[in-house]
């Protein structure tokens, strides 16, 4: 006979299974009642805490998250994933000193852990009389040089060493960290590249000339733009308007596209399949993951929805985008010096960037021709760092709302974030990442050298 722990055990992840049910089928608000309910029960397991916290963070209740990663590190106090694990959730909600100090304790009990030494180099700058570097460089010499830890300590080694000002030695370690990381990847450019011409010619003017009958919910508020172009700043600066809400980063809307779309055998087929289908449907498959809250406009910041555009043209004709432009170079550099931990495997090589950056830029041409100019808005991140409050109130007005003042302080913007950017928008506005790519230029001379010769402009844009 099972004992009643074992069948406590199976009643336990019979829930957590009916939970994620729930959000397959489009119920978010039954999935996120189930996880609660089941959290209540699970206090004496830490195991299932972790698990019902990652799913809760993923359904942006980071509180929730929270409170269940700190049970579970409460009942394992000297365990370093339950250490990790509660630090994540801290620095979601933007606790970053409690977050720091965890991490601390991570790396005193777990110095291999390459992760909590990249996540705790990015909390803060670093300073010549607060840093990390002589411990960083030590463990880098005791991980073995095959070992994937090499990776996040040589960006965590860059980051710091760029915050001191040591800008060689900063690149050196980087190169040496993105070499290791694409190395380890089974990427081609050449993939990304293509795809990005199907869909510019599959979503055409004579595409956006047919009549598409669409959801017309006026929720939805898209903030898209390549990584670390200023689409986290942005997504703050609105998600301070008492009218707006912000659902972070979402899979929701490539989930309902495969979803309507059905079994394809690769991307062409998805791609030609996308634009005869049920838009009315699509849209309102994305909007019942949308919140209940009385938002007037719902943030998805998603920053590669930049494929999808032509989609949200039709399936949700009532929703505002906000395209976030950057200097090509301090934009490749930015994301060149960013190890993410999910995506973007383009990042980790010059040559990549620079031709998955013309990719991007012939595309967003295109759907600049052909977007409602009512519905479509550019920003560029240089013009919102230099003229802040004229840009927040046009972004503002994009949205459709009335001023508030509360979008001139978006770092007093309580909403989890769980971007590259977490530690830096809880940061009043600052300039100094504009043109910081000239502190490199020798080093990146041959993603500048692979862009002018394609005809664009690298020069930094005046800041007033």
């Amino acid at each position: 006979m099972p004992s009643a722990d074992a069948a406590i055990t199976r009643q336990r992840m019979e829930a957590l299974r009916l939970a994620e049910l729930a959000l397959r089928q489009g119920d978010a608000a039954a999935c996120i009642a189930a996880l609660l309910a089941l959290a209540g029960e699970a206090q004496d397991d830490p195991r299932l805490l972790q698990e019902i916290a990652s799913r809760l963070a993923a359904l942006g209740r980071h509180e929730d998250a929270e409170r269940c990663s700190a049970r579970a590190l409460a009942l394992c106090p000297d365990d370093p994933e339950y250490l990790y694990n509660h630090a994540t959730a801290l620095i979601a909600l933007g606790r970053l000193d409690e977050a720091e100090a965890a991490l601390d304790a991570v790396i005193a009990k777990a110095p291999g852990d390459g992760d909590a030494w990249y996540n705790r180099a990015t909390l803060r700058k670093q300073t010549p009389a607060r840093n990390h570097v002589d411990a960083l460089r030590a463990q880098c010499e005791a991980t073995p040089v095959a070992s994937p830890m090499q990776v996040p300590l040589h960006y965590a080694l860059a980051k710091e060493l760029e915050d001191l000002g040591e800008y060689a030695a900063a690149f050196a370690a980087l190169k040496q960290g993105a070499d290791a990381r694409r190395r380890g990847l089974s990427y081609r450019v050449e993939d990304d590249v293509a795809t990005m011409r199907l869909i510019a010619d599959a979503f055409d003017a004579g595409f956006f000339a047919r009549k598409h009958a669409g959801c017309e919910d006026a929720r939805p508020l898209f903030v898209v733009g390549l990584p670390r172009s200023g689409t986290t700043l942005v997504d703050r600066i609105l998600g301070s308007h008492s009218r707006v809400t912000s659902r972070g980063e979402s899979t929701d809307l490539a989930m309902a596209l495969m979803q309507c779309a059905g079994p394809a055998s690769g991307k062409a087929e998805l791609v030609r399949k996308s634009t005869t289908l049920d838009f009315r449907a699509l849209g309102e498959r994305y909007c019942a993951h949308l919140s209940d809250g009385g938002a007037l406009r719902q943030i998805d910041k998603t920053p590669l929805n930049i494929l999808y555009l032509g989609i949200v043209a039709a399936a949700l004709p009532q929703a505002r985008i906000v395209h976030l432009r950057r200097n090509p170079m301090d934009a490749c550099h930015a994301m060149y010096k960013t190890l993410f931990r999910m995506g973007y495997p383009f990042s980790y090589d010059l040559d990549d960037l620079a031709r998955y950056w013309l990719a991007y830029d012939a595309l967003m041409a295109h759907w600049r021709k052909l977007l409602p100019t009512e519905r479509f808005l550019e920003v560029d991140y240089e013009d919102l760092v230099a003229n802040q409050e004229a840009v927040s109130r046009r972004l503002v007005a994009h949205a459709g709302l009335d001023w508030e003042d509360a979008c001139l302080q978006f770092e007093r913007n309580q909403q989890a974030s769980l971007t590259a950017s977490a530690a830096q928008v809880r940061q009043p506005m600052y300039r100094s990442s504009v043109g910081l790519w000239r502190r490199y230029e020798s080093e990146l001379a041959p993603l500048a050298e692979a862009l002018r010769a394609a005809g664009i402009d690298i020069e930094d844009k005046a800041v007033s």
